[in-house]
């Protein structure tokens, strides 16, 4: 009966930790791209308030056409930009943890709570939020 041993040669072994450093270092830069978007964004609505409206906007739409996870996600960069979460802690009396739960992609907020979300943005942002139904094509 024959056996058969395999071993990776020093060199593949460099290139296995080489590769591996690398696959690290790009996670790093995907971690700090992602910071730079939220930072962007929040710059943005800072200084552009049709900006802030439309990410509103969006988020409803969103969520009126059967997207509640991505509308959810808005609506926290959307409270993370304007409000923050502490803020809307005090004002819907709801843990500032709870609230960033709600608004995570796996949330689940009740309709009361999203109401009181919209609504605390809605006033922040100086918008009234309007629903029109048009017949599909």
């Amino acid at each position: 009966m024959m056996s058969l041993q395999l071993s990776i040669p020093e060199r593949e072994a460099t290139t296995q930790k080489e590769t591996e450093k690398k696959a690290e270092e790009k996670e790093e830069k995907i971690v700090k791209l992602t910071r730079d978007f939220k930072e962007t964004v929040n710059a943005r609505v800072q200084r552009d308030p049709k900006f802030a409206a439309a990410l509103l906007d969006e988020a409803v739409s969103l969520f009126l056409n059967g997207e509640p996870e991505t509308s959810r996600l808005i609506l926290r960069d959307l409270v993370n930009a304007t409000v923050g979460f502490e803020e809307l802690a005090i004002e819907t009396s709801k843990p500032s943890k709870s609230l960033h739960r709600m608004l995570s992609a796996k949330g689940n907020p009740t309709m009361d709570n999203l109401t009181t979300i919209l609504n605390i943005l809605r006033k922040k942002l100086r918008v009234d939020i309007k629903v029109q139904t048009v017949s599909r094509a």
